[in-house]
C-alpha cells in the first residue's frame, strides 16, 4: 500500500517523515495470520479456515462463549469464599493502587515528560447498556482537560474517532479511534508542546473502509433475531455489542458473526469488554498507535518521557505490554476484580481515574510550571 495517508502539515515542527515510512514496510501481514492463543488479558484472534473447522464439532463457540462470560460484571454473591478473598489481596500486592502509590509513580517521573494515554469507554466513562448513551461526566472532562493543559494527552479507543470526540468535546488532545487505526492529533492553535508535531493524521487501513461498511450492513440484517444484540460502525472495525443479550443467545450470536466472517477472509474477530469486534487484518493495535504517537511527539527514543496508559479493556493489553517491553512508562487497569494483566498498577473505576488525573494535575501546578491552553 503506498498511501498510509499520513499528513505532516509542517516539517519545520522536527518529526521524521520516516516515521510512516518504516511503519507501513511491516504493517500489513501477506497472508492471514495464524490464530495466537490468548495472551494474558489480551485479546483473541481467529482465522476462518480454523475457527470454521472447529465450529463444527461445538468447541469453538463454546471457547467464545465461555470467553464472552469472563469478560462479564461478577454476579454478586451473598459471602465471599477466603480463597477468593486471598487472591484478590495477592492480585493488589502485585498491582497496587495508582492511587494509593502516586508519590512512587511522580518520583519516577522527575526530570520526565509524562504522556497520558487513556481508554475511554470504562476508563472515562462508564459501562452503559446502551452505548451511544455512553456520556462522561462534567468532572471527568474538567479533570481532563486540566490534564491535557499540562501534558501531552491522546484518547485510544475502539469507538470511531468522530463519535469519541464528540463524548469529549475538547480540542487539544490526541484521538486514536478504531482501535489507533484512526488518529488525528490537536490543531496549531491548540496547546502546544516541547516536542512533536500538531495536525498529525494517520490512517493505516483506509483500504478496508468499503469492506467494514458492507459487512456492517450484513450484520445489522444478521442480528435482528438476536434480542439486545447492538451493532456499531466504528470505521475501521464492527462492533458488535452483547451487554444487553441473554446468556442462552450468545452462541447464536457468535455462529452469526462467524458466518458472516467466512465470506471475508482479510477480517478478523476480536473480543474486548461485552463486545464483538470485526477488525482488517493488519498489524495494528492499541499499542502500535501508543508507539506512532510517541514517535509523533518526539519521544519514540527519548528518556526524558513517562507514557502512562490506563485502560479496562482487553485490547489495552497491546499498550500495557508495550510499556512493559520498552522498560519506559507504565500501565494501570481500570478493574474491580482480579485480572491477568501487563499494567503495573490498578484503579477501580472511572471515579477513581478522575481523581488520579485531578491528583496528577495538582502534583503538576506545585511545581509552578505553568500550564498552556487547550
Amino acid at each position: 500500500m503506498k498511501n498510509q495517508n499520513v499528513v505532516v502539515p509542517d516539517a519545520k515542527q522536527g518529526i521524521d517523515i520516516t516515521i510512516a515510512m518504516a511503519l507501513s514496510k511491516s504493517l500489513f501481514s501477506p497472508v492471514v495470520p495464524k490464530p495466537l492463543p490468548a495472551a494474558p488479558g489480551g485479546y483473541f484472534t481467529i482465522t476462518r479456515k480454523r475457527f470454521t473447522k472447529k465450529t463444527e464439532t461445538g468447541g469453538k463457540i463454546n471457547s467464545w462463549v465461555d470467553s464472552m462470560r469472563d469478560s462479564s460484571p461478577s454476579r454478586v454473591k451473598s459471602t465471599t469464599p477466603l480463597s477468593e478473598t486471598e487472591d484478590k489481596n495477592s492480585w493488589i500486592v502485585n498491582h497496587p493502587s495508582a492511587l494509593n502509590m502516586f508519590e512512587q509513580i511522580v518520583n519516577r517521573s522527575k526530570g520526565k515528560q509524562i504522556v497520558m494515554f487513556l481508554d475511554y469507554d470504562g476508563t472515562l466513562s462508564p459501562i452503559v447498556e446502551d452505548p451511544d448513551r455512553a456520556f462522561m461526566t462534567s468532572e471527568m472532562r474538567e479533570a481532563l482537560r486540566d490534564v491535557a493543559r499540562h501534558f501531552p494527552t491522546a484518547i485510544v479507543t475502539g469507538r470511531c474517532r468522530d463519535k469519541v470526540h464528540s463524548f469529549v468535546r475538547l480540542t487539544g488532545l490526541y484521538y486514536a479511534g478504531s482501535h489507533g487505526m484512526d488518529i488525528k492529533g490537536p490543531s496549531k492553535n491548540s496547546c502546544k508542546y516541547k516536542k512533536g508535531y500538531q495536525g498529525v493524521f494517520f490512517q493505516p487501513a483506509s483500504e478496508f473502509l468499503p469492506m467494514i461498511d458492507e459487512v456492517y450492513n450484513v450484520m445489522l440484517e444478521r442480528t435482528k433475531s438476536i434480542p439486545g444484540a447492538k451493532v456499531e460502525n466504528n470505521k475501521f472495525c464492527v462492533s458488535v455489542h452483547f451487554r444487553c443479550v441473554e446468556e442462552k443467545m450468545w452462541a447464536k450470536l457468535v455462529e452469526q458473526v462467524r458466518s458472516i466472517l467466512n465470506d471475508y477472509p482479510k477480517l478478523r474477530l476480536t473480543q474486548g469488554r461485552k463486545v464483538l469486534e470485526i477488525r482488517p487484518t493488519i498489524k495494528w493495535d492499541k499499542g502500535k498507535a501508543l508507539e506512532f504517537l510517541l514517535e509523533s511527539l518526539g519521544y519514540a527514543n527519548s528518556t526524558d518521557a513517562l507514557p502512562v496508559y490506563i485502560g479496562d479493556d482487553r485490547t489495552d493489553e497491546d499498550a500495557f505490554k508495550v510499556l512493559r517491553n520498552r522498560g519506559q512508562g507504565l500501565g494501570i487497569l481500570v478493574s474491580k476484580v482480579p485480572k491477568e494483566t501487563n499494567a503495573s498498577y490498578s484503579l477501580q473505576e472511572p471515579t477513581e481515574v478522575k481523581d488520579f488525573l485531578r491528583r496528577l494535575v495538582e502534583w503538576k501546578r506545585s511545581s509552578l510550571q505553568g500550564p498552556c491552553r487547550v
